[in-house]
C-alpha cells in the first residue's frame, strides 16, 4: 500500500494509480489488527471435536510440541515413556546439529546449500523435484498417514511433473512468454488458482458433509434418548489401556467445552465491530463488502484448518489471494486497489489464526490440557500481538530501508501483492487463457474424489488420494512432497520390520526430528540479525561441454 511500492512498480504502469496509497502508520495498524484478529479464534471453536476427533486429524507441529512438552512429564510412564524421552532427545540433537551444518554451505541468498540440492538430477531438480534435506518435513512424513504423503507425492506429479511442463509449452499461445515468474497473467496464474480450486473443492465438500451429519444427528437426537457412556478404566491388556487412555485424553478434551453461543456470539460481536471499524481505515472498503468477507471466512478458514491439520502447511496467503482478487474487482478502479489488499489481510489473519488455534488444541488434546484454557492463551497471546507485532515493525521500518532492492530487507512481496491488487481490479478476464476452465475441471474433480472415498468400501478407499493433501505442491513445490515420501518410506519399512516398535517411537522421532530443526531457527535469526552469512555456498550447475 506505500508509496515506496508505488513507484517501484512504476507511476506509469496502467491501473497503478497515486491515489491508492496508504502509508504505514503505528495507530491505524494497531486499530486494524485487533479489529481482525480475534475472529479467527471464535470462527471454528465450535468444530474443535470434529476436527480433533472425528477426523483425527495429525497437526504434525502440533503433534511434535505436545510430545516434546510430555517427555517433560514422564513421572507416571514408566519405561515406556523413558526409552521414548531418550529417542526424542537423540533425533532432536540430531536434527539440530544437521541444521546447524547445512547453514555453513547455505550462502548468501536463496540458491545455495542442501536446500538446493539436486538430488534427482538437475532437469527434475527445475521442476522442484528434489530431496532439500529437511529434517522436519522427513518427520512430517512420519507422523502423517500414508495416504496423505502418498496425495502429496501424486499432487507433485501431476502439478509439476505433468501440468505446469504442459502449460509453459503452450507460452506464447495461452499467455504472454515474457512474464515475470511471479505474474498471475502467465504460469502463476494457473498454479495460483488450480491449487485454489482443489483446495475449496475438497474443504467445501467436508464442511458440507459435516453440517448435513451434524443436523442428522440434532433430527435423531430429538426423536431418541442417548446415554452418554461413561470411561470404565479398568484394562485388562496393552489395548484396553491405549483405549482408557484415548477414552481419558477425550473426556478431558470436552471437559471444559467452549459453548457454541459463546463462540457465535462472539463472532458476531467482533464481526459487527470490524465492519463499523474497517471503513474508517480504508475509506474504499465499503461496509457490505467486510461483512460479506465475514460471512464466508468461517468455510475459508475451516478449508484452511483441515489442509493444516493433513499436511501441516497453512495456506492462509493462498485464501488471501481469493478475498483480494474478488474485493478488488467489485470495488473497480475507484480505490479497488486499496480495498483489495485490506481484505487480503483480514482473510489471511482469520484463516491462519483459526489453523493455529486448531493445531494448539491438537496440542492441548495429546498433552491432557484444559481446552478452556487453551483458548484463553491464545487471546490473551492474540491481544499482546495486537501491540507487539506493529511495534517491531515500526521499528524495522523506520530503523531501515524497507523495500528497496538494494538494502537487507527487500520485500519482494510487497511489488507481487500490489500487482495482484491491480490485475484483481481489471477482474478475472484478465486471468491467462483457459485458466478458469481448468478450474473448475479441477474442482469438480475434487468433489468426485471426496464423493468416491465415502461412498466406496474401506478396503477400497483407503487408496483413494485426499485432493487437499494433493493441491498443496501445486503451489508450494514438488520438494516437500519428496521429502514427506522418504518419511513415509521409512514408516513402512520400520513397520514391516518391527511394527511394535514403530508405534512406541515413529512419533518420538519425528518430533525429535521436528522439533531440532526448529530450534535451530532461533540461532539462524540471530546470526541474522547481526548479519553473518554463512562462509560457503554450495550451488550446482551443469558441466560445460568440451
Amino acid at each position: 500500500m506505500d508509496e515506496k511500492t508505488y513507484k517501484l512498480i512504476g507511476e506509469d504502469y496502467p491501473g497503478n494509480r497515486a491515489e491508492d496509497v496508504k502509508n504505514p502508520g503505528l495507530l491505524w495498524m494497531m486499530g486494524f489488527i485487533f479489529v481482525v484478529s480475534f475472529l479467527g479464534l471464535f470462527s471454528l471453536v465450535p468444530l474443535r471435536k470434529v476436527m480433533v476427533l472425528d477426523y483425527k486429524l495429525t497437526y504434525p507441529s502440533g503433534t511434535a510440541t505436545a510430545m516434546l512438552i510430555n517427555s517433560f512429564h514422564t513421572n507416571t510412564g514408566a519405561e515406556l515413556a523413558r526409552k521414548q524421552v531418550s529417542c526424542l532427545g537423540k533425533y532432536l540433537s540430531i536434527s539440530f546439529i544437521w541444521s546447524c551444518f547445512k547453514w555453513f554451505f547455505s550462502g548468501p541468498g536463496d540458491s545455495c546449500g542442501f536446500d538446493n540440492f539436486p538430488s534427482l538430477g538437475l532437469t527434475l531438480f527445475k521442476n522442484t523435484f528434489y530431496f532439500d534435506f529437511s529434517p522436519t518435513y522427513v518427520g512430517c512424513g512420519l507422523i502423517c498417514p500414508h495416504i496423505v504423503n502418498c496425495s502429496v507425492l501424486l499432487g507433485a506429479i501431476i502439478s509439476w511433473g505433468v501440468l505446469w511442463p504442459f502449460i509453459s509449452q503452450r507460452a506464447g499461445d495461452w499467455y504472454p512468454a515474457d512474464l515475470g515468474s511471479n505474474d498471475f497473467k502467465g504460469l502463476y496464474g494457473y498454479k495460483v488458482f488450480i491449487a485454489i480450486s482443489l483446495i475449496l473443492g475438497d474443504g467445501i465438500y467436508n464442511l458440507i458433509k459435516i453440517i448435513a451429519i451434524t443436523i442428522m444427528e440434532m433430527c435423531r437426537s430429538s426423536t431418541k434418548h442417548h446415554n452418554i457412556p461413561v470411561v470404565n478404566e479398568v484394562a485388562d491388556s496393552d489395548k484396553s489401556k491405549l483405549l482408557v487412555e484415548q477414552r481419558k485424553r477425550d473426556a478431558v478434551f470436552l471437559k471444559d467445552g467452549i459453548p457454541f453461543w459463546f463462540a457465535a456470539s462472539g463472532y458476531v460481536a467482533l464481526a459487527a465491530i470490524s465492519t463499523a471499524t474497517m471503513p474508517m481505515i480504508f475509506p474504499p472498503l465499503k461496509w457490505y463488502l467486510v461483512l460479506c468477507s465475514y460471512i464466508i471466512a468461517p468455510a475459508l478458514a475451516f478449508c484452511n484448518s483441515y489442509g493444516t491439520g493433513l499436511t501441516d502447511w497453512s495456506l492462509a496467503s493462498t485464501y488471501g489471494k481469493i478475498g483480494l482478487f474478488i474485493i478488488a474487482s467489485l470495488v473497480g478502479s475507484n480505490g479497488g486497489v486499496l480495498a483489495g489488499l485490506a481484505a487480503c489481510g483480514v482473510m489471511m489473519s482469520i484463516v491462519s489464526t483459526a489453523a493455529d488455534l486448531m493445531q494448539d488444541f491438537k496440542t492441548g488434546y495429546l498433552t491432557l490440557s484444559s481446552a478452556k484454557s487453551m483458548f484463553v492463551s491464545q487471546l490473551v497471546g492474540t491481544a499482546m500481538g495486537c501491540v507487539i507485532a506493529p511495534l517491531t515493525f515500526w521499528m524495522y521500518w523506520s530503523a531501515f530501508d524497507i523495500g528497496t532492492p538494494d538494502s537487507p530487507y527487500k520485500a519482494p512481496y510487497a511489488v507481487i501483492y500490489r500487482e495482484m491488487a491491480i490485475l484483481g481490479v481489471e477482474g478475472f478476464s484478465e486471468l491467462p487463457k483457459h485458466c478458469l476452465a481448468i478450474c473448475s475441471g479441477f474442482f469438480i474433480a475434487a468433489l468426485a474424489i471426496n464423493l468416491l472415498r465415502d461412498i466406496t468400501p474401506k478396503k477400497v478407499s483407503q487408496f483413494i488420494p485426499i485432493p487437499m493433501a494433493m493441491a498443496v505442491p501445486f503451489y508450494i513445490g514438488a520438494y516437500f512432497a519428496i521429502d514427506m515420501f522418504v518419511g513415509t518410506v521409512i514408516l513402512f519399512v520400520w513397520e514391516r520390520i518391527n511394527r511394535k516398535d514403530a508405534e512406541d517411537y515413529a512419533g518420538a522421532v519425528a518430533s525429535g526430528l521436528i522439533c531440532g530443526d526448529g530450534i535451530w531457527t532461533i540461532p539462524s535469526a540471530i546470526l541474522s540479525i547481526f548479519r553473518i552469512n554463512p562462509p560457503i555456498c554450495m550451488d550446482f550447475k551443469p558441466t560445460s561441454s568440451g
